[in-house]
């Protein structure tokens, strides 16, 4: 039995010689297996091994005497205990949750806390593979996805890892009884009351009798194959949103509309990839909100939706916006601080070859004087050069309504608000985007368009060089 888990554990590459372990240790047959085991390759592995027992205070003697066995259960094989008491039901009270996703936090809370404190490098949790094949068939009962058909993995986050994944219950507790370790039962896993016990006692043992005898092992078979699909599909998709998903900033991503033209299989991963790399969680979302993204797509530009976890989705000129709308808020607090206006008179006069340097928002702006002699005129959207010989004042600000610009090349100028417009420049990018204006004239819409105005010529004698840089 060791040996299949030592197998185990080194085929999944749980973990490395020397590293700490902590486990989560109930008392019962699955947790105690798993310490016995651990404590058995110890020394082969160098291991540091620590227990954590969080006691919820629902089953009154019996959760105390849980506690008592966990506590001489490590006095006697030198481990090291964390235990904490939590009164599960008044939490479940404050909260307005249920006694399982209570129990998941403050155990997962205090793990993390015991982390911290020790350094530890893995936690080990005691699945088993009847868990798993439990697992399965209840997210397979909600209507879970390929990726939730996956079951319990091996090792998550590259910190979580479960080394009896590959043991049977009846594996578990023949091994317990081999070894004379007694571990406590606990009774409410024989009541009907959770949806995973009635799995366990119910539906299993029906499936067994009535249609396979090895379920458990068909269940997770499948599991493995859905995990070799799912991870392939998942490398397909990150390779092709590589090319179709622009990360503006913190709070922001634009999906091209290219990626919709891919299979649906594809689409729907990149979607949700997106929703949580903006979100920051990846709970909430479902399938009829993956849906409703795919046929916003297909609406007018402008059209938007909102979704769970302060998501709001937008369409772009055939683009998806998604933007995550509790961080923008901040940061458009944080911007009422912002410039507004930038004056610099006489510029021509003022500023020599070397430049003068300046910031407007999240702009580094330089501006300098050359001559117009064999000048690399660069092709750059942040950087451009003017006929200095017609400016006296250079203002920096943002757009207004009714500004008009003569572009370069035509005669008649045309409105700002047009050429947003022609360019297919989202709305809510417009006005964060800097406007060169020289005297009465404006000049430049960076990154869009200049003006004819103060195009260099030939005999222009000084070039007014204006750079912009993004900061960090």
């Amino acid at each position: 039995m060791i040996s299949k888990v030592e197998a185990y554990i080194n085929q999944n590459k749980m973990f490395e010689k020397g590293q700490k372990i902590l486990v989560a240790l109930s008392g019962g047959p699955d947790s105690i297996c798993l310490m016995h085991i651990l404590i058995n390759l110890k020394d082969k592995y160098k291991l540091q091994l620590y227990a954590a027992h969080v006691n919820h205070m629902l089953r009154g003697v019996e959760a105390e005497e849980d506690e008592n066995y966990v506590k001489q259960f490590c006095t006697k094989n030198d481990v090291k205990l964390f235990v904490k008491r939590v009164d599960i039901n008044k939490i479940v009270q404050e909260k307005g949750i249920s006694t399982e996703l209570a129990g998941r936090e403050e155990r997962y809370s205090f793990f993390e806390e015991i982390v911290q404190s020790e350094n530890i490098d893995k936690i080990a949790i005691a699945h088993n593979s009847n868990d798993q094949a439990e697992t399965i068939l209840m997210r397979l009962i909600r209507g879970s996805s390929l990726e939730g058909m996956v079951g319990i993995r091996p090792v998550r986050e590259n910190k979580f890892i479960r080394p009896i994944l590959c043991l049977s219950r009846e594996e578990i507790e023949n091994y317990c009884e081999n070894n004379n370790l007694c571990p406590r039962i606990d009774k409410t896993n024989n009541e009907t009351v959770y949806k995973r016990n009635k799995i366990r006692l119910q539906l299993l043992p029906f499936l067994k009798e009535n249609f396979n005898q090895d379920i458990i092992n068909t269940i997770n078979r499948f599991g493995k194959i859905a995990a070799r699909d799912n991870e392939y599909l998942d490398k397909l998709s990150e390779d092709i949103l590589k090319n179709k998903y622009d990360k503006k900033d913190a709070y922001q991503g634009i999906l091209d509309n290219g990626l919709f033209q891919e299979h649906e299989a594809i689409l729907t991963r990149c979607i949700k990839y997106v929703l949580t790399d903006i979100s920051g969680v990846s709970k909430n979302f479902e399938q009829k909100h993956i849906e409703s993204i795919i046929e916003l797509q297909k609406n007018r530009t402008g059209s938007s939706i909102e979704l769970p976890n302060n998501i709001i989705v937008v369409n772009s000129y055939g683009n998806i916006k998604i933007i995550n709308k509790s961080i923008k808020e901040v940061e458009n607090r944080d911007n009422d601080r912002e410039i507004k206006e930038v004056i610099l008179e006489n510029i021509c006069e003022q500023v020599s070859e070397e430049g003068i340097n300046i910031s407007f928002n999240k702009y580094s702006i330089n501006i300098s004087i050359m001559e117009n002699k064999n000048i690399d005129f660069k092709n750059n959207s942040l950087i451009k050069y003017f006929n200095c010989d017609n400016i006296n004042n250079v203002i920096i600000r943002y757009r207004k309504d009714g500004d008009k610009i003569v572009p370069l090349g035509m005669t008649n100028s045309k409105k700002l608000k047009d050429i947003f417009i022609n360019e297919k420049i989202p709305k809510d990018e417009r006005e964060a985007i800097p406007v060169i204006q020289f005297d009465n004239e404006i000049a430049w819409v960076v990154g869009v368009k200049i003006s004819d105005s103060f195009k260099v010529k030939g005999n222009t004698k000084k070039i007014l060089q204006i750079k912009l840089e993004e900061r960090n």
